[in-house]
């Protein structure tokens, strides 16, 4: 026979089938279990057949394998795999397979079995299960046999209760070119799961189902995403990022990830992300560019949401403009350009390409470079291809307190709006009721939002306008107008009050301080002299007395010319007490009665011209004038003033 001759020569141990089975007595084995042979797709092309047998563990026991007339002998697994060419004529038509198994000289063989070798077959035991929950439904899937769907058969129930029983589910498939997939519905995604499964095929004319797989356990979906904190340190030219979550209940590792490795300024290579990690903390270092870094928990049934930390750029104090040749420049190998579009402050930069740079558009720009493992910034700065001057007006510009001063504010014209680095504010106004007023114009630093303008007339109407200004000239204006307040007459009146309140106080306040001046400092009185014409004597030696004033007595008048007052009797009295109690020289007292016009008989010559002097004055004054004279006259005692006061007649 031509063929069993060419598979003598595939296998030695392949001999012409003696159609009869012997089992010696007294055997001690257990007859293995019918033999299974089949493909493992529908295009394999070799055959497997597996049997089991209770006492396998011993060492000497051999089987061997017929299949219709071939016998495959001595061999001692439980399985074995023959090729399709031996088999050609047999493989579509039924054929009797049955296994001898021999433990030292007692054999024993199974039951046969009657199958078409082409028709059968049985799939691998599902391999790299994968899950995830969608709500409370739970997606299986794992590598495909064959391209078509399969029919699948799932056992599960819950990890926390592992003696109950299985809970069976049988559905077919849905498949794309490598995987299985299965939906299993109605389960509580916060619970822990024991999953099963095995396939078979749905094409094959006698499908076997395939080996259960190993139980699975299906975790918790993981709903909320990591608590993060982090801790960063700048240092000169990178940032030390220290994070810190705690540890997730049903997560297994952490996967972290940033934007600074997908535009390749990272030292790491690429397929060293993302990082993954069973700890709760991780040092991560960054450039001075905007970074996003992304944190998740993971496990068997999928990822958390992740945990997005935005690190900002740098804010640098004073931060340059980049020379206008920055395109042109060529840099060295190593180091990272970075452009970011910013467009609008208040969104995150885009990232773009030094291809994609645009006119009137602001850019940041960056230079990295990796130093000791660590990627460091060596360069930062604001760039503008080309400038232009700004299209919009100062944002959201009011006034109050419109009295004699204003307080005016702004907002920033957007930067993709400026086209340029503005260098300033330019703020005019102007006064409305005549054409004729110079317009006043200040120049306001571009970092100001709030400026406070003053000089105003009350009761006026200003115009008011405010540009922004870049090298290449001004933007529109932004204008309003200022109607300062008319001063209030509540205000006047009570301004008219007050300097009346103060006049009076004034008043009051220096009457009673003059009044205390007095009680504390009294007035000196001034000494009234009355008007004389002096006596020129005859003789030197009267020159050269000295004149010593001891006493001042009023004369009596005459009794002819008119009665004296009572008044000018008491003076006359008190006059003659003082001269009762002065004890002064005689001559002294003969020369005041001389000057005063009293008679004496010690000088005649002198009294006579005192005479001839008074009859002259006589008749130029009324009595009454030469009364009051004499009685205002004052008395001199060593010094010592007296002020006689008395009621005129």
């Amino acid at each position: 026979m031509e063929s069993l001759k060419s598979w003598s020569l595939l296998h030695e141990y392949i001999i012409p089938l003696m159609l009869f089975t012997t089992v010696s007595k007294g055997s001690s084995c257990d007859a293995p279990s019918s033999p299974e042979c089949f493909r493992r797709t529908a295009e394999a092309p070799d055959y497997r057949c597996e049997w089991s047998m209770n006492n396998t563990t011993k060492s000497n026991v051999k089987f061997d394998l017929y299949i219709d007339e071939v016998r495959v002998r001595n061999f001692a697994r439980t399985w074995f795999e023959i090729n399709e060419k031996p088999f050609k004529r047999l493989k579509n038509r039924s054929v009797n397979i049955w296994v001898e198994a021999h433990i030292g000289n007692s054999s024993c063989a199974s039951t046969n079995t009657s199958v078409v070798l082409s028709h059968t077959v049985k799939y691998e035991a599902p391999k790299h299960i994968s899950m995830s929950w969608l709500k409370n439904n739970l997606s299986l899937s794992w590598t495909a046999s064959e391209k078509h769907p399969a029919a699948a058969e799932i056992r599960l129930h819950k990890d926390a209760n592992r003696t109950d029983s299985w809970k069976h589910i049988t559905t077919n498939t849905t498949s794309d070119t490598s995987m299985h997939h299965v939906l299993v519905e109605n389960l509580l995604k916060d619970t822990v799961y024991q999953v099963k499964i095995r396939h078979r095929s749905t094409k094959a004319l006698n499908p076997l189902w395939s080996d259960w797989s190993p139980v699975v356990i299906v975790p918790a979906e993981l709903e909320q995403k990591p608590e993060v904190t982090m801790n960063i340190t700048l240092s000169n030219g990178t940032r030390k990022v220290a994070l810190t979550w705690k540890k997730m209940p049903h997560a297994v590792t952490y996967s972290l990830n940033d934007t600074q490795s997908s535009n390749g300024c990272t030292c790491k290579k690429r397929r060293d992300y993302p990082i993954n990690t069973t700890e709760t903390t991780y040092i991560i270092f960054v450039v001075y560019s905007a970074v996003k870094i992304f944190v998740n928990g993971r496990n068997a049934a999928g990822s958390s949401p992740p945990a997005i930390l935005q690190i900002p750029a740098v804010t640098a104090a004073e931060l340059k403009i980049c020379e206008n040749t920055l395109l042109n420049i060529k840099r060295k190998k190593k180091t990272c350009p970075e452009w970011f579009e910013l467009q609008d402050e208040d969104l995150w930069p885009w990232s773009v390409s030094d291809t994609d740079i645009k006119d009137y558009v602001r850019y940041l720009y960056f230079e990295h470079k990796c130093i000791d493992g660590k990627p460091w910034t060596l360069k930062m700065c604001l760039f503008y291809q080309k400038e232009g001057a700004p299209l919009r007006e100062p944002q959201d510009f009011i006034a109050f307190s419109e009295t004699h001063t204003s307080n005016l504010s702004w907002k920033a014209i957007p930067s993709a709006e400026q086209r340029g680095f503005l260098t300033h504010y330019s703020l005019c106004s102007v006064k409305v009721s005549s054409q004729d007023e110079r317009k006043e114009c200040h120049n306001i630093s571009a970092s100001v939002m709030k400026y406070r303008l003053g000089n105003l007339m009350q009761g006026t109407k200003y115009n008011v306008s405010l540009v922004g200004v870049t090298r290449v000239g001004e933007g529109p204006e932004a204008k309003l107008t200022i109607n300062t307040l008319p001063e209030k007459p509540v205000n006047v009146l009570w301004r008219l009050c007050l300097l009346f309140l103060f006049v009076i106080l004034t008043t009051m306040c220096t009457c009673i301080l003059k009044r205390i001046k007095d009680n504390i400092f009294p007035a000196v009185p001034t000494p009234v002299i009355p008007d004389f014409i002096p006596y020129q004597p005859e003789s030197q030696d009267f020159l050269e007395r000295k004149e010593e004033v001891d006493e001042l007595t009023l004369l009596h008048f005459h009794p002819e010319v008119k009665s004296v007052p009572e008044d000018a009797e008491e003076s006359a009295v008190l006059a003659g007490e003082w001269e009762e109690d002065t004890d002064e020289d005689e001559d002294n007292e003969r020369w005041d009665s001389r000057m005063l016009g009293g008679s004496s008989d010690e000088c005649l010559s002198p009294g006579s011209t005192e005479e001839a002097l008074r009859s002259s004055r006589e008749g130029e004054m009324t009595d009454v004038e030469q009364l009051d004279n004499d009685i205002a006259m004052l008395i001199y005692k060593k010094g010592l003033v007296f002020d006689v006061k008395t009621d005129s007649l």
